[in-house]
């Protein structure tokens, strides 16, 4: 039992390493999930920049009218790989290519926010809105980019465009006698089309809308959870008086 307790906090802790690559994770702001209008920039910033290597295809194209848009805005603005609205978000890709050319297999996006969450490191969100905040030029590697959270990162900078270029600055302090680098904040090196607020924005709308995509249903659920709360505890305050009346002669 012991044997199996070790196993399972080494490869837990493993995956932290692995997601977190040793650094905090920001916060993703909450608040957008329940923001129609950062849903759907957030979808046309995936169809426009993700959809291209990476496939979402446990969801469908006309679900997106859980989020505000009509079949028709579907239509004339997110449907580039196919002409059907009922349609799974797919992409051409070949797997193979891609591994050859990636290193590795391109992710099905559907369910990646509720995959990447790690224990005392924060939820999934929070590691996706760390993720595409923290991609530096590399040119040690083969894509030209690094990322503070996930070193060595095999995916190129998708929105580099829009970020522009940044150089990480760190501080040397002292940790329990040893030297460690603390990331103390970035250098501009080359302006993007968005400012840093503007692309924060812009990050923060596309993992709300990863969020979203991994439970459309999760704001409907908490809604129905709060009226079922709602329901037992006037419903304990029925039985309790019930059952006081059921036992008042009993001595």
């Amino acid at each position: 039992m012991k044997k199996i307790l070790a196993s399972l906090l080494l490869v837990l802790s493993g995956a932290s390493f692995a997601a977190g690559g040793g650094i905090a994770w920001d916060r993703f702001p909450k608040e957008k999930m329940s923001d129609m209008a950062a849903l759907q920039s957030g979808a046309k910033t995936f169809v426009n920049y993700c959809l291209n290597c990476h496939a979402a295809a446990f969801q469908r194209y006309n679900r997106l009218r859980d989020i505000g848009l009509t079949e028709q805005q579907i239509k004339d603005n997110l449907l580039f790989a196919t002409d059907k609205v009922g349609e799974t978000m797919r992409i051409s890709m070949d797997p193979k290519q891609a591994k050859d050319w990636f290193g590795a297999t391109p992710p099905d996006l559907t369910l990646i926010a509720r995959s990447r969450s790690a224990v005392g490191m924060g939820s999934g969100s929070d590691y996706l809105y760390t993720l595409w905040r923290t991609y530096y030029r590399d040119e040690t590697k083969a894509t030209g980019w690094n990322n503070l959270a996930f070193p060595s990162i095999g995916m190129p900078h998708a929105l580099w465009q829009l970020q522009g270029e940044r150089r990480p600055i760190f501080d040397t302090v002292m940790d329990h006698g040893h030297e460690v680098q603390v990331l103390k904040g970035w250098e501009q090196v080359t302006p993007g089309q968005l400012t840093p607020a503007q692309y924060d924005e812009t990050v923060g709308n596309l993992v709300a809308f990863l969020t979203w995509m991994g439970e459309p249903v999760a704001a409907q659920r908490y809604r129905l959870g709060v009226w079922v709360l709602l329901f037992l505890a006037v419903m304990t305050v029925f039985a309790w008086r019930l059952n006081a009346a059921y036992w008042k002669d009993v001595k």
